[in-house]
C-alpha cells in the first residue's frame, strides 16, 4: 500500500481516505486500481474546497459541474461521472453525501416500467427479455405522446398499430422485424388487461414474411472448438476462469445468460449434477461432465478472487469483482475467437456446436432436444439438416432424363 500512501488528500475528504482505502482492498481493487480511485478522490475534494463547499453539497448537479471542470482542465481519464461511482457509493453508505434522487420518468418510462414488471412476474421472462421487448416498443408509444408530454392511448386504433408496423419493418432485418412484432404484440396484450386500451389489439399486428428453422445450425469443427479452448492461458485466473465458461457452453450447449446466473448453490458436487436456470423461469438439472468439472473446480480454487461478491460463480477479472452479465460471457467467447484465429464468434454459436456433436455421436434429435431444454422438439429439429450423410441415405433418386415409355 506505499503508493497509496504518497497521494494526499486534502479538503472536506481528507477525513474518509483510510475508510475508502480499506472498501478498495476489501473488494480486490489492485494497487494501480486503487491508486487511480484515490486520485480522483483527490481532486473532488480539491474541487470542493475551491468552491467552498462540503461533502453534503455532493449532487448530481454537482458531480457534472466538477466533471466539467476536470476536462477543461485537461484530463483525459475518468472524466465522466461514472468513474465517482465507487465513491459516491462509499460516501453514501457513511451518511455523508446525499442519497442519489430518483430519475424523473417520463410518462413513456413509467408504463414500460411496468410493462416489464408485468412480464417478469406474470409472464415468466427474464429480466434481461423483458428489457429487450420494452426496447422494441419504446417508440411505438413514443408516438402516442401528444404536445403535452402526455402519453395518450384512448384513440389507438387498428389503423395506427398497422402504420406503425408498415414504417418501422421495412428498414428492418427479418430476425429484428419479428422481435419487434412479438414485442408490440405482448405490448398490446397488456395494454388490454390492463384497461389502458378499449379492445384488443394484438390480432391486428401483421406476420413478418420468413421461414422458422429455414437455415442451417453454425457450428464449430472440433480443431476449431480446440483452438478456441487453448486460447485460454491457464496460468492467468482470467484464462481460467474463460476456459471454465467455454466448456459449459461448448459441452452442455448452455445459453450465455444460463451461465451468466450459474451460482455456487446450483452445482451438486456429491451428485456429479448442475442446475440450469433457463427461460420462463425453468430450473432443469444436468449431469456435470468429469472434464468440465474440473475446470470449474480449477476456476474456484485459482481463479476466483476471495473477494468476489455474492455467490455467483463467474465474476469480473477487474474490482469491484461483481457478477458476470450475459453480455459479459458473450464477450469472453468473442475475445477466445478472436486469439484462436476464428473471427467473431458468439456464445450461441457454441450451444449449436454442443448439439451437432451430439448429432455426429450418433444422438437421437429426443436426447439433443433434453440437453437444450428446448419446449418444442421442432425447434430441435433444425439439426437434422446437419447431418448430411444420413439426409442421403433418405433422399430419393432423381429421375432419369428419359422420357416416359
Amino acid at each position: 500500500m506505499g503508493d497509496l500512501s504518497r497521494i494526499r488528500v486534502t479538503g472536506p475528504l481528507e477525513p474518509y481516505v483510510s475508510g475508502f482505502i480499506a472498501e478498495l482492498v476489501e473488494h480486490g481493487y489492485t494497487p494501480v486500481s486503487a491508486a487511480h480511485q484515490l486520485r480522483l478522490m483527490a481532486h473532488v475534494s480539491r474541487w470542493l474546497a475551491g468552491q467552498g463547499l462540503g461533502p453534503d453539497d455532493l449532487s448530481w448537479e454537482r458531480v457534472d459541474e466538477f466533471f466539467a471542470a476536470r476536462r477543461a482542465a485537461g484530463y483525459r481519464n475518468y472524466v465522466t461521472p461514472s468513474a465517482l461511482v465507487v465513491l459516491l457509493e462509499h460516501l453514501r453508505a457513511l451518511g455523508v453525501v446525499p442519497p442519489a434522487g430518483e430519475p424523473v420518468l417520463s410518462e413513456v418510462e413509467k408504463l414500460l416500467s411496468r410493462y416489464r414488471a408485468w412480464l417478469c412476474s406474470e409472464r415468466g421472462l427474464a429480466a434481461v427479455t423483458a428489457r429487450n421487448y420494452a426496447d422494441m416498443v419504446r417508440s411505438f408509444l413514443s408516438t402516442r405522446v401528444d404536445a403535452t408530454g402526455e402519453l395518450d392511448l384512448r384513440e389507438l386504433s387498428a389503423k395506427h398499430v398497422l402504420g406503425f408496423v408498415l414504417a418501422e419493418c421495412p428498414h428492418r432485418r427479418p430476425g429484428s422485424a419479428k422481435l419487434l412484432v412479438t414485442a408490440l404484440r405482448s405490448l398490446l396484450g397488456y395494454l388490454h388487461v390492463e384497461g389502458l386500451i378499449a379492445r384488443p389489439l394484438a390480432p391486428v399486428v401483421p406476420s413478418v414474411a420468413g421461414w422458422r428453422l429455414a437455415g442451417l445450425p453454425r457450428a464449430l469443427e472440433a480443431e476449431q472448438v480446440r483452438a478456441l479452448l487453448a486460447s485460454c492461458d491457464l496460468q492467468r485466473p482470467c484464462g481460467v476462469r474463460d476456459f471454465a465458461i467455454l466448456k459449459l457452453l461448448v459441452r452442455l450447449g448452455m445459453r450465455r445468460g444460463e451461465v451468466a446466473v450459474l451460482a455456487l448453490d446450483d452445482i451438486d458436487w456429491r451428485l456429479g449434477e448442475i442446475m440450469v436456470r433457463g427461460k420462463g423461469a425453468r430450473c432443469e438439472r444436468l449431469p456435470l461432465p468429469i472434464d468440465v468439472g474440473d475446470a470449474i473446480v480449477n476456476y474456484l480454487r485459482d481463479g476466483r478472487p476471495v473477494s468476489a461478491e455474492g455467490r455467483s460463480v463467474f465474476v469480473r477479472v477487474k474490482a469491484p469483482h461483481r457478477a458476470l452479465t450475459p453480455a459479459g460471457i458473450s464477450q469472453v467467447v468473442i475475445a477466445a475467437g478472436d486469439r484462436a484465429g476464428l473471427g467473431r464468434v458468439s456464445a450461441h454459436r457454441l450451444r449449436h456446436t454442443a448439439a451437432t456433436e451430439l448429432l455426429r455421436a450418433g444422438a437421437p434429435l429426443v436426447e439433443i432436444g433434453q440437453l437444450l431444454r428446448h419446449r418444442s422438439q421442432q425447434t430441435t429439429a433444425i439439426y437434422a439438416k446437419v447431418d448430411r450423410d444420413r439426409l442421403r441415405e433418405l433422399a430419393r433418386p432423381w429421375p432419369s432424363s428419359g422420357g416416359a415409355s
